[in-house]
């Protein structure tokens, strides 16, 4: 699947079948579903890509020290462009998984 096809997708009424459970976080993200994304991210703590959603998760909801220890913990640089860009990046990487 294509990033513009899992974008497309926000529309739809339930994710695709089969994403790997970040990208299902992100789809219910860009659904402005920040709650069941971060519910995902928390199921899995301590696992670097569920610790690195995480970080992206609090950097929107605007909590900059919490994001701070995710990206820690998922041992990834703070990511400096924008929400929207972050969320790119991210849905590109696990789309591939």
């Amino acid at each position: 699947m294509t990033v513009q096809e899992f974008t497309d997708s926000l529309t739809g009424p339930r994710p695709p079948f089969g994403l790997h459970p970040v990208a299902e976080a992100l789809w219910h993200d860009g659904r402005g579903d920040w709650e069941q994304a971060h519910n995902i991210a928390q199921s899995r703590e301590g696992t670097r890509d569920y610790d690195r959603l995480h970080a992206y998760l609090h950097r929107k909801e605007g909590d900059e020290w919490n994001a701070g220890y995710w990206y820690r913990r998922a041992g990834a640089a703070v990511f400096t462009g924008t929400l929207e860009e972050e969320w790119q990046e991210l849905a590109e990487t696990f789309l591939k998984k």
